[in-house]
């Protein structure tokens, strides 16, 4: 019996190894996005966590989201234990879903229209009071983020050699919430509890705020330990999380200049910043560690 860890990206994997060796859990890495799956076969025993990152197609693994949709499908028809699943999947590969999901659970989120397409990109953004933002549905790092002063200045970079398209299609364009102070909070949670919760300096890091040991270097100092933050917004992440299966994920919010708490992301592969790290009062991949061998412990009992 062993964790099974599906994901794309060997640079992130260390923390968790160690992690999982302190914890004395045996675990296997599933690098996905090519290979055969056959149906027919009996997956082997174990938990099996999903980290399918939504920027898998940034590292050219163009085929990762949908071989992991084929894997997941095959894990769950066997009855195999898995940690952030089929839906937690659809959530990842897209900020629509994720907005509507919010939205209908109660929360602030941004204005948004999401566009197919590129044709009408600028006729939704003169919807918008400037300055505006323009990201990609299927992100992740904050890849394809960026803000615009007037249609004119966005128009000009859709039209310059520049412009990134998404890779699904879909373009976002979304209200431009004004941040109280400057920085963003990001919330961890690994099986129904807080871990703790984290700040990000957006006047440095702008848009990429990628906490992740094998992201840019300075990027490292770009995040601190939000020390004694209790507010309500933590027990509602924790019932969306319960309600929509996300057992490991981390939830992005603005305090705005108007009083508004803007919650706009629900990262479900999170990674943890190892300068947090060294001052939080307990670990991110510590935490999931734990919780993944209880889930394991469980399964062998059974």
């Amino acid at each position: 019996m062993k964790v099974h860890v599906l994901h794309e990206n060997p640079d992130w994997y260390q923390p968790f190894a160690a992690a999982f060796d302190a914890a004395g859990v045996e675990h296997e890495q599933w690098l996905l996005g090519d290979g055969p799956l056959d149906l027919d076969a009996e997956p082997p025993p174990g938990v099996f966590w999903s980290r399918m990152s939504a920027s898998s197609h940034t590292r050219g693994h163009l085929l990762a989201k949908d071989h992991t949709r084929a894997v997941l499908c095959w894990l769950e028809s066997w009855g195999r234990r898995v940690v952030n699943g089929r839906r937690v999947l659809e959530l990842e590969m897209s900020k629509a879903d994720q907005l509507t999901a919010l939205r209908a659970a109660g929360f602030d989120v941004p204005r948004t229209i999401a566009v197919a397409g590129r044709d009408l990109l600028t006729d939704v953004a003169g919807k918008f009071a400037a300055p505006f933002i323009v990201k990609h549905n299927q992100g992740g790092k904050g890849i394809g983020v960026r803000s615009f002063q007037s249609v004119a200045q966005f128009a000009e970079y859709l039209h310059s050699p520049g412009y990134d398209p998404p890779v699904d299609g879909i373009t976002l364009i979304q209200e431009y919430v004004h941040a109280a102070a400057p920085f963003i909070t990001r919330v961890e949670v690994v099986g129904g509890e807080v871990v703790y919760a984290i700040t990000a300096d957006t006047t440095r890091g702008g848009f990429e705020l990628c906490p992740a040991d094998a992201c840019a270097a300075p990027a490292q100092s770009l995040f601190a330990l939000r020390e004694d933050f209790a507010h309500p917004i933590l027990g509602r992440y924790l019932r969306f999380a319960e309600a929509h299966g996300l057992e490991i994920a981390g939830f992005e919010f603005i305090e705005s200049a108007d009083g508004r708490l803007v919650t706009y992301d629900v990262n479900t592969n999170t990674n943890y910043n190892p300068a947090v790290e060294a001052v939080a009062p307990r670990s991110g991949p510590g935490q999931v560690a734990r919780y993944l061998k209880g889930l394991l412990d469980r399964e062998g009992g059974r």
